[in-house]
């Protein structure tokens, strides 16, 4: 695949806060692939796709888990699902 203006264009992420968030594309095809929440006990009170991009931006950057942005979820939190 050559990069053109439309290839350019399509795989863009002018719009997220970082790099390495997923487009709505991504996510869409991602989606699918996230169990539910286990039944009975506490709701899941995190958003999923915020910790895939908290993922994704550690395994891009290369940052250890205590410098994850505050603008993502806690970093034990998303430590917890990267192991799951």
């Amino acid at each position: 695949m050559t990069w053109n203006d439309t290839a350019r264009k399509q795989y863009s992420h002018n719009c997220s806060r970082y790099q390495s968030d997923l487009t709505d594309e991504e996510w869409e095809i991602i989606e699918p692939f996230i169990p539910p929440a286990k039944p009975g006990g506490r709701k899941r009170s995190v958003d999923i796709r915020e910790v895939l991009c908290a993922i994704t931006y550690i395994s891009s950057s290369g940052c250890q888990w205590r410098m994850l942005p505050k603008d993502f979820p806690p970093a034990s939190t998303v430590r917890y699902y990267f192991y799951q």
